[in-house]
């Protein structure tokens, strides 16, 4: 039997976070190639350090002229991604740190168990295990903790970057502790939120006077009470913030990308990887699943799993999981799911249409839990889906 009354914690971090820096350079480097080429192929990589920035992995585009010309441009790309994040620090400033481009052409072992051919579709990139899930304790079936983490530090970044709050700075991470009653979120235990500033003088609890209107105004009605426990800047000081305070790597915040520890995670990375690989599509095809499933009212909550071995085209296996909570059999729903989606790589692409530069702003506040963008950018959060499951079934 499932708890109902429990306290559960996820984390987000900001754009500014020394690891979401390197998402973000990772996935700008990934749209600049498919705005040339749809079907170009990224595993970009990127590392950040005090005033410097390494950026390596493998690219491929079927012009090499343009992916020469394309070379050209990563400084450019990187430093863009630095100057929008807002990082004009001694020690870490996107005009003056030192930017390493170790970019390469993709292996060619890889590239023939991908490359479609005359006997063969397009196969996956990699083996490996993708989850998605969904559930219906918010509106955009999401876990409430990972959601309303991310809605704050999405809204301290307008403030800041608007010029509201021009004390605070790019870096800064988010917690909550948030309690269920009967199995639905209903307010906030404990609260962390540990920002940079600017300003050496100001005080945690100058920092908190300035977070706490904005912390309100994101939360819903009540959840925040004279018994929620907030923890402002709980060391002290923040000012040495981003990769000159602690080294920044892609991939880094899986966690914080997905469900917050709501639900499981196949441990692949997105940031950076074109959409042939599945660690990312398929992640992405497995949470527009699971949402379709909740938003039908086949469930309150699914977990879905697909599995692929490189080279292969097809699912090796398809698990659904809705933790008790279906008014349709799980079995049903995993026949259902192989009828009303192509869970190739290709098929994937594009249903979802995701041959397309739509990335870069997938790389901060979390890949689930947005709304659709009109170019398509989140297409993997549509919920158009929810008729062809109820007809599957």
């Amino acid at each position: 039997m499932a708890r109902r009354n429990y306290i559960f914690t996820s984390e987000s971090v900001s754009e500014g976070h020394p690891d979401k820096v390197c998402d973000r350079i990772s996935d700008a480097v990934l749209d600049a190639l498919l705005s040339e080429e749809a079907e170009a192929r990224v595993a970009a990589e990127t590392f950040a350090t005090t005033n410097r920035v390494v950026i390596g992995g493998e690219v491929g585009l079927s012009d090499q002229d343009k992916l020469h010309d394309y070379m050209e441009r990563i400084e450019d790309i990187a430093r863009a991604c630095i100057k929008d994040i807002g990082y004009e620090q001694d020690k870490f400033h996107h005009a003056t740190c030192e930017v390493t481009n170790l970019l390469h052409e993709q292996s060619a072992h890889i590239a023939q168990g991908v490359n479609a051919a005359d006997n063969k579709d397009e196969g996956a990139g990699d083996q490996g295990i993708m989850f998605g899930f969904a559930t219906n304790e918010t509106d955009a079936l999401m876990p409430a903790p990972i959601q309303f983490s991310h809605a704050i530090l999405r809204r301290l970044a307008e403030v800041r970057k608007n010029g509201q709050e021009p004390a605070l700075g790019p870096d800064a991470k988010s917690q909550l502790s948030v309690i269920y009653e009967d199995g639905k979120p209903v307010g906030v235990h404990s609260l962390v939120l540990s920002t940079q500033h600017l300003d050496e003088d100001l005080t945690s609890d100058d920092i908190r006077a300035i977070v706490e209107p904005y912390i309100v105004e994101t939360l819903p009605d009540g959840w925040l009470t004279n018994q929620t426990i907030w923890h402002v800047n709980p060391t002290g000081k923040f000012v040495i913030g981003g990769p000159d305070g602690d080294a920044g790597l892609t991939g880094r915040k899986i966690i914080v990308d997905t469900y917050g520890g709501a639900a499981p995670h196949g441990g692949g990375a997105f940031s950076g990887k074109d959409p042939t690989k599945v660690d990312r599509s398929a992640a992405y095809a497995a949470r527009y699943l699971a949402k379709n499933v909740v938003a039908a009212g086949m469930a309150e909550k699914c977990t879905i799993q697909l599995s692929y071995a490189i080279g292969v085209s097809q699912p090796l296996s398809i698990y659904a999981d809705t933790h008790g909570t279906g008014e349709v059999a799980p079995e049903d729903i995993e026949k259902a799911i192989g009828q009303v989606m192509d869970l190739s790589p290709r098929g994937i692409r594009q249903h979802l249409q995701l041959n397309k530069p739509i990335y870069q702003r997938t790389a901060a506040y979390g890949h689930f839990g947005r709304e659709p963008d009109a170019d398509g950018g989140f297409s993997w959060e549509k919920t158009d889906l929810v008729d062809a499951l109820k007809k599957a079934v």
